[in-house]
């Protein structure tokens, strides 16, 4: 993952850390500069090479060779923190905010969902690929401030659209980032073609559900539970798309 200005701006899964990288790299390289990339695998050198390769200001892993210590250690100011393991992130807790005069104290969101949980709305049923791709955005957009929008395919993001203030306008961002990775990296078509979309919370109208369609995506994750959730699912089938609820939202600030 990819972190910048605490939104993810890239996350990947991939056979090798290298490969998720670089595929992570090019969901918006532009945005990765002087970023934070965090690994759930121990860093080896050929990942540690490639990350050198840009302005980085931190990198988190579980642990690192010493191949790949050596290699950030000629970088100036690029610091590598070693978690050691990490506690569950489903554990329950608090999170804890300033606001004038005061704390907000709440629950910490540790909501997950599985596919028995997930409910068919539309006509069509996502196909076993577009719930994996579903399920993966889903997981990246409870980690991306709302409004959220994030597009994914075959375990890579293709566009994210973070902390906007109507879900349209997120929808539109993250495929404009997904159509300059196409042309930067000279793909046929962006990845957003195929993919499948999630929103953090429902789509309150059918606007933000359109611009996904139009993106090229083709199965929906989100929570439902809008008065206008006849129009939206009108809207999916209209465009022949897969819509699932999960009866959970995400909602972060």
């Amino acid at each position: 993952m990819i972190v910048k200005h605490a939104n993810p701006c890239g996350v990947a899964t991939g056979e090798t850390l290298l490969e998720a990288y670089q595929a992570a790299l090019a969901c918006d390289s532009v945005s990765a500069f002087g970023g934070i990339i965090a690994v759930n695998r121990p860093l080896d050198a050929a990942t540690a090479e490639a990350m050198a390769g840009i302005f980085t200001e931190v990198v988190a892993a579980p642990d690192a060779s010493e191949e790949a210590k050596a290699i950030f250690a000629k970088k100036k100011n690029l610091r590598l923190l070693l978690t050691g393991a990490l506690p569950d992130p489903h554990r329950a807790g608090l999170t804890v905010k300033s606001i004038a005069g005061g704390y907000l104290v709440q629950s910490r969101d540790n909501g997950r969902i599985t596919r028995e949980e997930l409910k068919v709305v539309t006509k069509r049923a996502p196909t076993e690929q577009e719930l994996t791709d579903c399920l993966f955005a889903w997981t990246i957009a409870k980690h991306t401030k709302s409004n959220a929008i994030v597009y994914a395919k075959d375990g890579v993001t293709a566009g994210i659209g973070a902390g906007q203030m109507n879900r349209r306008d997120s929808a539109r961002i993250a495929a404009i980032k997904a159509k300059e990775a196409a042309e930067t990296y000279g793909w046929a078509q962006p990845r957003t073609i195929g993919s499948a979309v999630a929103s953090d919370a429902f789509f309150p109208f059918s606007d933000g559900l359109l611009s996904a369609a139009e993106a090229g995506a083709t199965a929906v994750i989100q929570p439902g539970g809008s008065i206008r959730d006849d129009e939206v699912i009108a809207a999916a089938d209209a465009a022949g798309l897969a819509m699932v609820f999960t009866g959970m939202r995400h909602f972060r600030h």
